[in-house]
């Protein structure tokens, strides 16, 4: 109990009137002075009731007052008293035995009266605070209550939203397993979804009945050892067939290759016979044509002229010699040139052949890779649609190992989550917890955590007290939210201003790198145009100074003419006259006419 209530509560023992009124924290301030406490501290241990005067008593006082007698005070009554006190023991020493005996038994009254006093006094201030406290109580349980309802009303908003998102994800995990669930009816029932629940059966029929139908049209385009032969018809292959060397093969091919070798014998043998028929044939040819060309000139010659027997025998005989010539050299190259030309040459003779069978060898060969390059494009579409199809049921395959290892993990996180589920409610289930009817405002001594997050709460602002409440610590909790608040905003401002003040700073070191480098790379010292100006500013002054010189020249000229001419005096009186009192100026130029016609009429009288 504060010493303001003390005080009061004396006031109220001694019948001070209005004290209900009062309140104790009023006179507080009264026990800081060090004058007044030692005696308000006395007054409130001290005075009773015993020490108020009655209402008789006062106005015996008033009466002893009124009637004019003298009234001991201090010394004097002091002095009585003692005289008082003596004559007291000298009469009342045969009762000392009665009076010790009284004494002790008043002292044990007073004790006891003290200590119901001390009871009454203790029992006030509880109901006092008991009555403050079921005052914050009340409020405190309105409080309590509205945020009941507004957490009651958050919560089942919460709960429904949670409901609600529980019957969606029991739908997706109702969707996920119908989609793995692999049973016929389901399959007859629901489409597919993924590629494994496809039914390959047409798949795997076409791409059988396509391969048949390949290796049908194989096997009717393409003869038995084709591969072999095409792997050896390379360019080392493509030589001169010579009929005269033996076989260089194997003994399995032999009979082929002497069939071949004796048909290209053949050939060759008809060629050569026809190439010599054709040349005889054209020899006799160009021999006609020489003959029946001669015959045509030498007709021409004899129709023209006419000669004669001797002419023609002389001619005759020098083309028989020309013939016999002639037969010379053609037998000569018969016998001795043609034969060596002709086993030089001997193979060019075949070259026609074999370029003939080298180019039925070589359409042919086209003929068969045109076809094979049709077998070789389905072979390669029907491989890339098998590895395609691997390809998706791999990237299939991966993805549903990464989804059940996703809800591997959630079922472990799921069951964890119920365990520590279930212990809270076997915590919460527990008699010593939910039978607690009456909670504790203070904090247990044993709850280290909580003492401890309040000595963190409160930092250096430490508080001696007696017991720490949950109270406290929302107080605390809430000081420590509003400081990191007002913090975050000073923080905010703070980076405010500093980004201005940066972007301030950048500008002006902006200006300045444009100032002191004029757009250039070289430094300059001073500002150019603040230079031109300057020089500009200097000129102006020069001629200012000379203006003024020339002004005040003037001044002092015409000041001398007005010192000299009182006409001119006149003249500027009168201008000033006209720009600062016009009205002057008017009476001046009226007294000026009035006096001119007086002087006019003076004139003409």
């Amino acid at each position: 109990m504060s010493c303001g209530n003390e005080f009061v509560e004396t006031l109220k023992k001694i019948g001070y009137p209005k004290s209900d009124n009062l309140n104790g924290e009023d006179f507080d301030w009264l026990f800081e002075t060090v004058e007044n406490k030692p005696f308000l501290e006395w007054f409130c241990r001290n005075v009773n009731e015993q020490h108020v005067l009655t209402e008789k008593e006062l106005q015996a006082f008033n009466t002893l007052q009124k009637s004019g007698k003298p009234i001991l005070e201090e010394q004097a009554l002091d002095e009585v008293l003692k005289t008082c006190k003596t004559s007291d023991l000298k009469t009342c020493s045969y009762e000392g035995i009665e009076l010790e005996k009284l004494e002790t038994e008043l002292q044990a009254l007073q004790k006891l009266k003290n200590l119901k006093i001390q009871r009454r006094n203790k029992f006030q201030s509880i109901a006092s605070t008991n009555s403050h406290r079921l005052f914050q109580l009340k409020s405190k349980e309105e409080e309590v209550t509205k945020n009941l309802k507004e957490s009651q009303g958050f919560l089942n908003a919460v709960n429904t939203k949670i409901t609600n998102q529980l019957q969606d994800l029991i739908d997706g995990v109702e969707k996920l397993t119908s989609f793995f669930d692999c049973s016929e009816t389901k399959q007859r029932t629901t489409p597919p979804v993924f590629l494994s629940q496809l039914a390959l059966e047409k798949y795997l029929n076409q791409e059988g009945q396509s391969t048949v139908a390949l290796t049908l049209y194989t096997k009717k385009h393409f003869f038995q050892g084709i591969q072999e032969l095409v792997e050896s018809s390379n360019e080392e292959n493509f030589q001169l067939f010579d009929i005269q060397t033996p076989s260089s093969c194997g003994d399995d091919d032999n009979e082929a290759r002497e069939e071949r070798r004796n048909e290209m014998s053949r050939l060759q043998l008809a060629y050569i016979c026809a190439q010599h028929q054709l040349i005889q044939l054209k020899a006799n040819e160009c021999s006609l044509r020489s003959r029946i060309k001669w015959a045509e000139e030498t007709l021409q010659t004899l129709t023209s002229k006419a000669i004669g027997k001797e002419d023609v025998e002389v001619k005759i005989s020098r083309f028989s010699s020309e013939i016999l010539k002639l037969e010379e050299q053609i037998t000569q190259l018969k016998n001795k040139t043609l034969p060596t030309v002709v086993k030089e040459n001997a193979q060019l003779l075949n070259m026609p052949v074999v370029k003939g069978d080298f180019d039925r060898q070589l359409a042919r060969q086209d003929y068969y890779t045109s076809r094979q390059e049709l077998v070789l494009n389905q072979l390669i579409k029907q491989k890339a649609s098998f590895e395609l199809l691997q390809l998706a049921y791999e990237i299939e395959l991966r993805k549903h190992r990464d989804t059940h290892r996703q809800l591997e993990n959630l079922t472990q996180e799921l069951s964890q989550s119920n365990t520590i589920l279930h212990q809270r409610l076997e915590m919460l289930a527990d008699p010593s917890v939910s039978q607690q009817t009456h909670p504790r405002n203070t904090i247990d001594a044993k709850d280290c955590s909580t003492h401890r997050l309040y000595e963190l709460l409160e930092g250096g602002n430490k508080k001696q007290e007696l017991f720490r409440t949950y109270e406290g610590l929302e107080e605390v909790a809430q000081k420590l939210k509003q400081d990191v608040s007002s913090i975050r905003d000073q923080l905010t401002i703070t980076a405010q201003e500093h980004a201005l003040f940066l972007s301030k700073l950048n500008n002006g070191v902006d200006m300045l790198c444009d100032t002191l480098y004029c757009g250039g790379n070289q430094l300059y010292l001073s500002d150019q145009e603040l230079k031109k100006q300057f020089h500009q500013v200097d000129s102006h002054l020069k001629k200012l100074n000379h203006l003024l010189m020339d002004i005040l020249a003037n001044v002092k000229a015409k000041r001398r003419i007005l010192a000299a001419d009182k006409l001119y005096q006149m003249e500027r009186e009168l201008y000033v006259y006209f720009f600062k009192d016009k009205e002057y100026l008017q009476s001046i130029v009226e007294n000026l006419e009035y006096q001119l016609k007086i002087t006019t009429i003076g004139l003409e009288d």
